[in-house]
């Protein structure tokens, strides 16, 4: 369980980087043993290509999900993080441990400021690349804050943001700098916005690479922010520039049609021991920008299944079912019908087409354009089912609430078990109208299917709170209650 925070690993692209492999000691302490020793512009694209900014190992957001519940004797067999993360428990980590959820976004962090700060010094190259690198540098800052904010920061609300605490906003990679204060949820966002809105004009047209960003993956990002903020018309305005230039792309990115890839002879098929045979994170045609985490609660682990009510989203037409397993892994069945997820084994967080396209859909129903909000779900659902099951029922598609309800059930179906749902519980905690009136509960089943406990979700944890280790590296920060 015990992860090193604020590491920076040794990336080994091209002898560029020689840095510390020792624990911080302060909240952004990254000693390295050397200089960056980066010096020309096409040191610094390649600086763009590391893997460390592909690989998050953030996965708290799957236990937190109300999508979700767990089972014995799985379990109390579970890493104790685990265990705490899905009982949504005030102290997650021991006063020795380090957050995952904080260590690599940090590193990146650390990257994206070095590169902002000494790419226009850089040596060779053009200044129009020069632009360039320096917009992907904070296109990816604004996409690293923006899960910070999530874990760290309370919902963005605008009649408590400008007060509400988030995360501290660093904008140099400075190793001396030992105090910190925390930015308010406003700010952060702000920066984020600001950080994206920046960066757009230079980033490339389309899509040439799913490791680097591009214009769409930043406008994109900025739809999602902007969801967060209750602005839906510029969210829609975002996400619709997105898709149009998502045409001008130098790879392939598209929809997979489930109705293709899992008939016999489909590319997704077989569906094996860990699920069906998905394609690798640089050739998966659905994803826009990579990044990822090793899930593995859809690979080995077994404690956590998905509630009966998410099951019940399913209709038996729906392909997505292939995605989960009535059983443990290499174990027996589940009582009462439960099932857990089984693939893909590496969760994509960074931007997925589906996401986009629900995204917009919600927009679009929320400003009251029915019709082309029904378009944009339908598009995704032909493409998971047999198109005669894919319509909106005409019972939802004419009434708003009852369609956007609709979308946000969507998202469970399509994204159940891989995290996604932590964004839209935190968003729709604030939201007037589709806020739960109920409340969010996790639900622990007894091994022979009867539920043993249940946990409910109080206010203060849609926020995780800072390890005690952290607070007593950085002693003048707040930590969150």
């Amino acid at each position: 369980m015990k992860t090193s925070f604020l590491k920076i690993k040794t990336i080994g692209i091209a002898s560029l980087l020689c840095l510390s492999l020792s624990c911080s000691k302060e909240f952004l302490e990254i000693t390295p043993k050397g200089k960056l020793i980066a010096k020309s512009v096409a040191d610094y694209d390649l600086l763009l290509s590391n893997l460390d900014l592909l690989n998050m190992y953030t996965d708290a957001q799957v236990l937190m999900g109300d999508e979700v519940s767990a089972i014995e004797p799985f379990f109390s067999g579970a890493e104790l993080r685990t265990q705490r993360l899905f009982r949504w428990d005030d102290v997650v980590y021991e006063p020795d441990e380090d957050a995952p959820e904080m260590g690599v976004p940090m590193n990146n962090i650390y990257l994206f400021n070095k590169i902002i700060s000494e790419i226009d010094k850089a040596t060779g190259g053009t200044e129009e690349k020069k632009k360039a690198i320096l917009a992907e540098a904070r296109a990816g800052r604004a996409w690293t804050y923006h899960l910070l904010i999530n874990y760290y920061g309370k919902p963005y609300d605008a009649s408590t943001a400008a007060t509400d605490l988030g995360i501290p906003i660093i904008k140099n990679a400075d190793v001396t700098k030992t105090e910190f204060n925390r930015a308010c949820v406003q700010e952060v966002y702000d920066f984020i916005v600001e950080d994206l809105t920046a960066s757009i004009p230079d980033l490339p047209d389309g899509p040439y690479h799913r490791f680097r960003m591009s214009k769409p993956t930043a406008e994109a990002l900025l739809g999602k922010v902007y969801i967060e903020m209750g602005k839906f018309e510029e969210a829609e305005r975002a996400l619709s520039a997105s898709l149009r230039k998502i045409a001008s792309a130098q790879i392939p990115v598209n929809l997979y049609d489930y109705n293709l890839t899992f008939a016999p002879d489909g590319e997704f098929m077989p569906i094996g021991l860990f699920g069906p045979e998905y394609p690798s994170t640089s050739d998966n045609a659905e994803n826009l920008f990579a990044k990822q985490f090793i899930n593995n609660w859809a690979f080995t682990d077994s404690e956590i299944v998905i509630t009966p009510e998410t099951k019940d989203l399913y209709t038996s037409t729906d392909l997505r079912l292939n995605f989960y397993a009535n059983a443990a892994f290499m174990g027996d069945t589940y009582p009462n019908g439960l099932h857990r997820r089984i693939g893909p084994i590496a969760t994509q967080m960074g931007m997925l087409l589906s996401d986009i396209y629900l995204m917009r859909a919600e927009c679009l129903a929320r400003l009251g354009k029915l019709s082309e909000s029904i378009a944009d779900v339908e598009f995704l659902r032909k493409h998971r089912m047999a198109q005669q099951y894919a319509a909106v029922p005409s019972s939802v598609g004419n009434n708003q609430e009852n369609l956007v309800r609709f979308i946000l059930e969507e998202r469970i179906r399509e994204f159940a078990g891989q995290g996604y749902r932590w964004y839209d519980m935190r968003r729709l905690s604030v939201d007037p109208i589709y806020q739960s009136t109920v409340g969010y509960n996790h639900i622990l089943y007894e091994a022979s299917g009867q539920v043993g406990k249940t946990f409910t979700l109080k206010p203060e944890r849609l926020v995780l709170r800072f390890p005690e280790k952290l607070m007593i590296q950085n002693p003048g920060m707040n930590n969150n209650p």
